[in-house]
């Protein structure tokens, strides 16, 4: 929930020409880690939870992925996304020990 707090704290201060472009799609990204990790969790099913987590890792990845464009293209956004890539960075260790947990239980 940190890190969709923080992308939206990091998007809002994009240029208003990204209001639908790379600032919309990086917190789409965010808000799926999140709401994947719920969605998956309530299905009460260890498949369709492991299931959700894979497509969280997924999410997680799009936006480190648009986290690099951001730092990549610093004349057009001149963002600082160093908070942003270490909360991504914790999520994506606790999404890998959770994947693993559920997958040695199914």
């Amino acid at each position: 929930m940190e890190l969709v707090e923080e992308i939206y704290k990091l998007t809002a201060k994009m240029p208003k020409s990204e209001t639908y472009g790379l600032s919309i799609q990086m917190r789409r990204a965010a808000i799926s880690i999140p709401s994947n990790i719920a969605e998956g969790y309530r299905r009460q099913s260890q498949g369709a939870y492991h299931q959700f987590l894979l497509i969280a890792n997924g999410s997680a990845a799009e936006l480190e992925t648009q986290l690099e464009l951001v730092k990549r293209l610093p004349h057009t956004f001149h963002l600082d996304t160093t908070k942003a890539n270490e909360l991504l960075l914790e999520v994506l260790k606790m999404l890998n020990v959770l994947i693993r947990k559920v997958q040695g239980r199914k």
